[in-house]
């Protein structure tokens, strides 16, 4: 290769490698820096929902909204290292199942550690380019976050309502008492209105949440009795 070439080359090969650090970059700032604010965020605040968002630390989160959001969302939390490899088999499973019984319902099979990762660093869509780089930015939180940090990320810039932001905002929001004050009951509350934050509550529940919840808070005795929570405790 002569020296004119390797000199146009070396432009492209530095642009590349700033591209390449930039996930890295972001994912070791925010090990240490809560973010200022997310691309949901921004998109809701332009939609007209606000943003009320307020960080705290995990040590300020009740233990409860630990178990209550891995018996909901990821029972294997502490088991894997970013993808539940199981409960994507019978998500692909399940969803078979649906499209030859011609039903749209599709079922996920995303973990908390997916999650953040989208939540944190990527915008809501379900495009495959949105889906490869999620995969990328899960393998980066968990080896440079660790599970406690992905959790407290996850609880903090979760969506709990529109424009609310964080498990502190959450509590204000809809138990008006700090998050470190939950009982079992208002978490298991909080965690079965994840899925669609802006259609349920979790103050004065309709029927579906409240069973969930129900189902959720009986689930959180086994998740602590296990351990199943034991990544992220104190």
């Amino acid at each position: 290769m002569t020296r004119a070439k390797t000199r146009k080359r070396r432009p492209l090969l530095t642009l590349l490698l700033i591209l390449a650090l930039i996930p890295v970059g972001g994912v070791v700032l925010h090990r240490f820096v809560p973010p200022l604010f997310t691309i949901l965020m921004v998109k809701q605040a332009v939609a007209g929902h606000g943003m009320d968002y307020r960080w705290r630390s995990l040590d300020h989160i009740s233990p409860r909204l630990v178990e209550a959001v891995i018996a909901a969302e990821d029972a294997r939390f502490c088991q894997h290292h970013g993808f539940d490899v199981e409960a994507i088999q019978k998500a692909m499973e399940a969803n078979e199942r649906a499209e030859q019984r011609g039903s749209d319902k599709r079922r996920g099979a995303s973990t908390i550690s997916q999650q953040t990762a989208k939540n944190v660093f990527l915008w809501p869509g379900r495009d495959w380019v949105r889906k490869g780089l999620e995969v990328g930015y899960t393998g980066l939180i968990e080896i440079g976050w660790g599970k406690r940090r992905i959790m407290e990320m996850y609880l903090n810039v979760a969506e709990w309502a529109p424009g609310v932001y964080g498990a502190e905002a959450a509590s204000q929001h809809w138990f008006h008492k700090s998050a470190e004050n939950l009982t079992a009951r208002e978490a298991a509350r909080l965690a079965a209105i994840l899925p669609s934050p802006r259609r349920y509550r979790a103050a004065d529940p309709g029927p579906y949440v409240r069973r969930r919840a129900s189902r959720i808070q009986a689930a959180m005795g086994t998740v602590r009795e296990a351990g199943l929570d034991r990544c992220v405790d104190r």
